[in-house]
Protein backbone atom coordinates (compact mmCIF):
# COMPACT_ATOMS: atom_id res chain seq x y z
CA UNK A 1 0.00 0.00 0.00
CA UNK A 2 2.73 2.52 0.68
CA UNK A 3 4.66 2.12 -2.60
CA UNK A 4 1.09 2.56 -4.02
CA UNK A 5 0.89 5.88 -2.61
CA UNK A 6 4.52 6.77 -3.34
CA UNK A 7 3.72 5.76 -6.67
CA UNK A 8 0.67 7.88 -6.40
CA UNK A 9 2.65 10.96 -5.44
CA UNK A 10 5.43 10.99 -7.85
CA UNK A 11 2.90 10.93 -10.74
CA UNK A 12 1.03 14.19 -9.01
CA UNK A 13 4.26 15.77 -8.62
CA UNK A 14 5.29 14.84 -12.35
CA UNK A 15 1.60 16.39 -13.99
CA UNK A 16 2.49 19.56 -11.69
CA UNK A 17 6.00 20.06 -12.90
CA UNK A 18 5.24 19.08 -16.26
CA UNK A 19 2.53 21.75 -16.41
CA UNK A 20 4.50 24.06 -14.91
CA UNK A 21 7.31 23.77 -17.26
CA UNK A 22 5.19 24.35 -20.42
CA UNK A 23 4.38 28.07 -18.60
CA UNK A 24 6.45 30.45 -19.51
CA UNK A 25 6.39 34.38 -18.59
CA UNK A 26 7.51 36.41 -21.61
CA UNK A 27 7.98 39.80 -21.83
CA UNK A 28 6.87 41.97 -25.46
CA UNK A 29 9.45 43.03 -28.25
CA UNK A 30 9.16 46.61 -27.40
CA UNK A 31 10.37 47.21 -31.01
CA UNK A 32 7.32 45.87 -32.54
CA UNK A 33 4.72 46.84 -29.82
CA UNK A 34 3.51 50.04 -29.05
CA UNK A 35 -0.16 51.32 -26.60
CA UNK A 36 -1.68 54.85 -28.41
CA UNK A 37 -3.82 56.97 -26.35
CA UNK A 38 -6.49 59.09 -28.19
CA UNK A 39 -8.58 62.05 -26.32
CA UNK A 40 -11.69 64.30 -27.95
CA UNK A 41 -12.13 67.45 -28.34
CA UNK A 42 -14.70 69.15 -30.46
CA UNK A 43 -11.84 71.07 -32.64
CA UNK A 44 -9.50 68.29 -32.99
CA UNK A 45 -8.15 64.53 -31.81
CA UNK A 46 -5.26 64.18 -29.69
CA UNK A 47 -2.96 61.44 -30.01
CA UNK A 48 0.00 59.89 -28.65
CA UNK A 49 1.78 56.70 -28.89
CA UNK A 50 4.23 55.23 -26.43
CA UNK A 51 6.68 52.57 -27.42
CA UNK A 52 8.35 52.04 -24.41
CA UNK A 53 5.60 49.36 -22.50
CA UNK A 54 6.62 47.17 -19.81
CA UNK A 55 4.14 43.84 -20.93
CA UNK A 56 4.39 40.45 -19.23
CA UNK A 57 2.53 37.86 -20.14
CA UNK A 58 2.37 34.04 -18.69
CA UNK A 59 1.59 31.53 -21.16
CA UNK A 60 1.73 28.46 -22.50
CA UNK A 61 2.50 28.29 -26.05
CA UNK A 62 1.68 24.52 -26.41
CA UNK A 63 -1.91 25.19 -25.20
CA UNK A 64 -2.44 28.56 -26.88
CA UNK A 65 -3.28 30.06 -23.66
CA UNK A 66 -2.61 33.10 -21.89
CA UNK A 67 -3.14 33.02 -17.78
CA UNK A 68 -1.69 36.24 -16.71
CA UNK A 69 -0.85 39.95 -17.92
CA UNK A 70 1.10 42.34 -16.18
CA UNK A 71 1.56 45.82 -18.10
CA UNK A 72 3.83 49.24 -16.92
CA UNK A 73 4.39 52.38 -18.92
CA UNK A 74 5.92 55.25 -17.60
CA UNK A 75 3.67 58.22 -19.00
CA UNK A 76 6.50 60.78 -20.20
CA UNK A 77 7.01 58.01 -22.88
CA UNK A 78 4.33 58.97 -24.68
CA UNK A 79 4.45 61.29 -28.02
CA UNK A 80 1.73 63.10 -29.81
CA UNK A 81 4.14 64.86 -32.32
CA UNK A 82 3.50 68.05 -29.93
CA UNK A 83 5.82 68.93 -27.33
CA UNK A 84 3.52 71.68 -25.84
CA UNK A 85 0.73 69.66 -26.09
CA UNK A 86 2.50 66.75 -24.32
CA UNK A 87 4.13 68.37 -22.05
CA UNK A 88 0.61 69.58 -20.78
CA UNK A 89 -0.89 66.33 -20.73
CA UNK A 90 1.75 65.31 -18.31
CA UNK A 91 0.80 68.60 -16.55
CA UNK A 92 -2.82 67.78 -16.61
CA UNK A 93 -2.25 63.75 -15.36
CA UNK A 94 0.32 65.18 -12.36
CA UNK A 95 3.73 62.58 -13.83
CA UNK A 96 5.42 64.25 -11.24
CA UNK A 97 3.70 62.66 -8.63
CA UNK A 98 1.77 59.75 -10.87
CA UNK A 99 4.46 58.82 -13.37
CA UNK A 100 4.01 55.00 -14.06
CA UNK A 101 0.58 52.97 -15.33
CA UNK A 102 -0.37 50.03 -14.43
CA UNK A 103 -2.49 47.19 -15.61
CA UNK A 104 -2.73 43.40 -13.49
CA UNK A 105 -5.31 41.02 -14.84
CA UNK A 106 -7.14 39.29 -12.64
CA UNK A 107 -9.10 37.26 -15.15
CA UNK A 108 -8.37 36.28 -18.97
CA UNK A 109 -10.97 34.21 -20.75
CA UNK A 110 -10.82 32.70 -24.17
CA UNK A 111 -14.16 33.33 -25.65
CA UNK A 112 -14.50 32.19 -29.24
CA UNK A 113 -11.56 33.75 -31.09
CA UNK A 114 -11.18 36.92 -28.14
CA UNK A 115 -9.90 37.28 -24.68
CA UNK A 116 -12.05 38.43 -22.37
CA UNK A 117 -9.56 40.34 -19.64
CA UNK A 118 -10.47 41.87 -16.77
CA UNK A 119 -7.72 43.47 -14.32
CA UNK A 120 -6.95 46.08 -11.86
CA UNK A 121 -5.70 49.60 -13.69
CA UNK A 122 -4.02 51.69 -11.66
CA UNK A 123 -4.10 55.57 -13.45
CA UNK A 124 -3.05 58.84 -11.74
CA UNK A 125 -3.10 57.02 -8.30
CA UNK A 126 -6.90 55.72 -8.66
CA UNK A 127 -6.76 52.15 -9.02
CA UNK A 128 -10.03 50.37 -10.91
CA UNK A 129 -11.81 47.56 -12.33
CA UNK A 130 -11.97 47.59 -16.03
CA UNK A 131 -12.85 45.17 -18.39
CA UNK A 132 -11.67 44.62 -22.25
CA UNK A 133 -11.59 42.58 -24.97
CA UNK A 134 -8.13 41.47 -26.93
CA UNK A 135 -7.47 39.31 -29.67
CA UNK A 136 -4.37 37.41 -29.90
CA UNK A 137 -2.85 35.94 -32.94
CA UNK A 138 -1.06 32.56 -32.73
CA UNK A 139 2.28 32.00 -34.49
CA UNK A 140 4.50 29.43 -34.48
CA UNK A 141 7.01 31.85 -33.32
CA UNK A 142 5.30 34.63 -32.49
CA UNK A 143 2.01 35.94 -30.72
CA UNK A 144 0.55 39.18 -31.59
CA UNK A 145 -2.27 40.58 -28.76
CA UNK A 146 -4.50 43.79 -29.96
CA UNK A 147 -7.35 45.16 -28.44
CA UNK A 148 -8.49 48.90 -27.22
CA UNK A 149 -10.42 49.65 -23.72
CA UNK A 150 -11.72 53.17 -22.46
CA UNK A 151 -11.54 55.10 -19.29
CA UNK A 152 -13.27 57.76 -17.84
CA UNK A 153 -11.11 60.77 -17.15
CA UNK A 154 -13.19 62.01 -13.99
CA UNK A 155 -13.74 57.98 -12.22
CA UNK A 156 -9.41 58.62 -12.65
CA UNK A 157 -9.87 62.04 -11.23
CA UNK A 158 -8.41 64.00 -13.93
CA UNK A 159 -9.72 67.22 -14.58
CA UNK A 160 -10.86 67.23 -18.42
CA UNK A 161 -8.55 70.06 -19.85
CA UNK A 162 -10.26 72.53 -21.85
CA UNK A 163 -9.26 74.82 -25.17
CA UNK A 164 -11.02 77.67 -25.46
CA UNK A 165 -13.13 77.28 -22.43
CA UNK A 166 -14.12 73.60 -23.98
CA UNK A 167 -12.99 70.29 -22.18
CA UNK A 168 -12.29 67.36 -24.14
CA UNK A 169 -14.88 64.33 -23.68
CA UNK A 170 -14.64 62.35 -20.34
CA UNK A 171 -13.46 59.34 -22.11
CA UNK A 172 -9.56 58.57 -22.75
CA UNK A 173 -9.36 55.74 -25.73
CA UNK A 174 -6.73 53.41 -25.36
CA UNK A 175 -5.12 50.79 -28.45
CA UNK A 176 -2.64 48.29 -28.10
CA UNK A 177 -0.28 46.26 -29.99
CA UNK A 178 1.62 43.54 -28.14
CA UNK A 179 4.21 41.59 -29.47
CA UNK A 180 5.71 38.41 -27.84
CA UNK A 181 8.42 36.25 -29.32
CA UNK A 182 8.07 32.78 -28.05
Amino acid sequence: MASKNYFLLLALLFLVTTSKAQTKKIQADKKESSITYQMTHPLHEIEATSKDVGCWVDLDPAKKEIYHVYVQIDVTTFDGGNSNRDSHAMEVIDAISYPKVKFTSTSIVQNGDKLKVTGKLTFHGVTKEINFDALPKWESNKLTVIGNFVISLTEFKIERPSLLMIPVKDELRFSFIEVFNL
